[in-house]
């Protein structure tokens, strides 16, 4: 039986069409077609319907499926047990990640992870919503939110550094709060859904309900508005430090650290081995942004040079 062919199958039965499915192998229609005949001709069953649109499976090829993933799942395995992790990263890797974090922290690092890996091709997909790593047939994913699939195998990239922060000239106008409860007097800016801020205080933990005219759904538009004076905001340090490098914002409210502590992760299916190309991307990425990350380093080495003089 042909591993490719299966691999071809299994994509079609989640993509419902051959063209999509074939792209992802690399695999023109026509041949998508051909092996797919080829499998059921070599099966003796029928295990598609094909209409104008779309494909869908039979009543055999949903009895097959699951057998189909469980070879694949075998060919990983013995692939694994003659030493995959010296095998060269090649073929195509489908990472899917935030849309703002992969804009500024994955894009930037591309160009040198695919000369490191030649025989790697990189399907990167930006998107806010968190998508189905199987369903949407994707490798890996870099997220920066609370993970509650425990389907997924999470490996931590980096700490996500949270952080109040105002621009100078809205500080100037209305102030500078000095504890979390001042916060009912000034106008902040939210992220849609995180309304309530937690803080950790002397005293345990303090949840303030904020309030302010604006609020969306995008973490950039949250900094860009904040940097305009429009009010007080959350954000991640990775998000921000280079408008704090400029003076454009500054931290407030240092001494009362915000709850939880979230990181970034890089997820991937628990049914799936970890392929040389997966854990080379994880590895790579893992370097680049160290302990601690270039966006939270350049802020401590900020810091510093200001204390020195």
């Amino acid at each position: 039986m042909n591993i490719v062919h299966l691999k071809l199958f299994v994509r079609l039965a989640t993509t419902q069409s051959i063209t999509q499915a074939g792209q992802e192998l690399d695999l023109s229609p026509a041949v998508a077609s051909t092996y797919i005949n080829k499998l059921e001709s070599g099966l003796g069953v029928r295990l598609v319907h094909r209409t104008t649109r779309k494909v869908s499976l039979t009543e055999d090829g949903h009895a097959f499926l699951p057998h189909a993933e469980d070879v694949l799942a075998s060919v990983d395995a013995a692939r694994a047990s003659v030493g995959v992790g010296d095998a060269v990263p090649r073929g195509t890797l489908r990472v899917t990640a935030s849309a703002s974090f992969g804009r500024l922290h994955i894009l930037p690092a591309l160009k040198d992870f695919l000369a490191t890996y030649p025989d790697l091709t990189l399907d990167l997909r930006l998107t806010d919503t968190i998508v189905d790593l199987v369903e949407g047939g994707f490798d890996v994913a870099v997220r920066n939110s609370t993970l509650r699939d425990s389907t997924l195998i999470a490996r931590k990239l980096a700490a996500d550094k949270r952080i109040v922060c105002a621009s100078p000239a809205y500080l100037a106008k209305h102030g500078k709060p000095q504890t979390p409860e001042d916060l009912h007097n000034h106008p902040c800016i939210c992220l849609a859904g995180l309304d309530d801020w937690v803080f950790q205080t002397p005293d345990g933990q303090v949840s303030i309900k904020t309030h302010g005219p604006f609020r969306t759904d995008h973490g950039e538009a949250v900094r860009d508005a904040c940097a305009q004076g429009m009010g007080i905001a959350i954000s991640s340090t990775w998000n921000v430090y280079q408008h704090l490098q400029r003076g454009e914002l500054v931290q407030i409210l240092g001494d009362y650290p915000l709850v939880p502590e979230p990181a970034i992760w890089a997820v991937y299916p628990s049914s799936r081995l970890l392929a040389p190309k997966v854990r080379a991307f994880i590895d790579y990425f893992v370097g680049v942004y160290s302990d601690p990350p270039y966006w939270d380093q350049a802020n401590i080495d900020d810091h510093k040079k200001r204390h020195a003089e």
